[in-house]
């Protein structure tokens, strides 16, 4: 499975000496039941099989490694992820992996850009400023089939 290698690399939830801590960006109903979520060091929901919050994993770690910028209205990822060269090519395939991920990130996109756009600004800003983020090829992407 393409995210199983997540919980033995786990750059994304870890923060390097030097850096400044990651506030993780949370929706509105997200904080309700969070309050907040700052990684020093390593995160503090990180286990050894990954994610500790299970199905309450903030929708930010969930986008990850994908950034979703609001204002252009397209994806990016993190050019620091080891799994975007797969991620990527799994693209092409609509019953992927990447393919689903991307499918229920955009599927939240949506929703949350009615009722949290403040949420999807906050967070690329961050994503900006953490990641090294680059153009997600939107001509490997698969195309919703029409409903």
């Amino acid at each position: 499975m393409l995210f199983d290698h997540c919980a033995q690399c786990q750059r994304c939830c870890h923060v390097d000496a030097g850096f400044p801590a990651l506030e993780v960006t949370l929706t509105k109903q997200e904080k309700k039941g969070l309050g907040s979520v700052c990684i020093e060091g390593n995160c503090e929901h990180l286990g050894t099989a990954g994610c500790t919050l299970g199905d309450a994993k903030p929708l930010s770690c969930k986008l990850y490694p994908l950034a979703y910028n609001p204002k252009a209205k397209s994806y990016f990822f993190d050019t620091d992820c080891p799994l975007m060269p797969a991620y990527q090519a799994q693209l092409a395939d609509p019953g992927s992996e990447a393919s689903r991920h991307l499918n229920q990130m955009e599927q939240a996109i949506q929703v949350l850009s009615e009722t949290d756009p403040a949420f999807l600004r906050a967070n690329y800003k961050v994503d900006a400023y953490y990641f090294d983020l680059a153009p997600l090829s939107r001509t490997t992407q698969v195309k919703k089939a029409p409903a």
